[in-house]
């Protein structure tokens, strides 16, 4: 669509339904570079916030912002003007400095249901896959994949997987 559209600009959320917001960010800008993309989500972690940026958002902004603010940044973003989310740029600024949260624990304990999802994903089950097994919604199950990557500071599912066999929360024969 947005190749025959060509907008000046998409706001999207990363959680969607089919295609995530970061491949989507991606292809919008492979398929029409012009147009300037504006992620607009809850999710603050580094794991959403630099892949998006990556994939060529020009503002990343978080649902508790006005709506005259809003619409302030989506016509900054038309005219090319970045925009990031104060605990955003915190985040792009601290990993831009190598700064590391040393106040933090690195790895942040895993709930229970995160755990049953972590050792589902090492298994090899799919977002549906694993939200028919636990009877939860599919979103539910992205939002607790998400809570997994951001708590583990990992990257995606894949290393989710060799995460859990490494620390022995699964046997790779399972």
């Amino acid at each position: 669509m947005v190749g025959e559209l060509i907008p000046d600009i998409v706001l999207l959320d990363l959680i969607m339904p089919g295609l995530d917001g970061i491949e989507t960010t991606r292809r919008i800008r492979q398929i029409s570079p012009r147009t300037k993309v504006v992620v607009l989500t809850s999710y603050h972690e580094d794991v959403h916030i630099f892949p998006a940026l990556k994939a060529g958002a020009i503002s990343y902004i978080l649902k508790d912002m006005k709506m005259e603010k809003l619409v302030d940044v989506l016509h900054r973003a038309v005219q090319g003007e970045v925009t990031l989310h104060p605990r955003v740029a915190s985040r792009v600024l601290q990993n831009i400095r190598g700064e590391n949260m040393d106040d933090q624990p690195l790895f942040t304990e895993l709930t229970d249901r995160e755990t049953d999802v972590l050792k589902l994903i090492a298994s090899g089950m799919t977002n549906s896959q694993i939200a028919e097994k636990l009877v939860i919604s599919e979103n539910t199950v992205k939002g607790h994949v998400s809570n997994i990557l951001s708590k583990l500071h990992l990257a995606d599912r894949t290393q989710a997987a060799v995460y859990a066999w490494e620390q022995g929360i699964v046997s790779r024969q399972n």
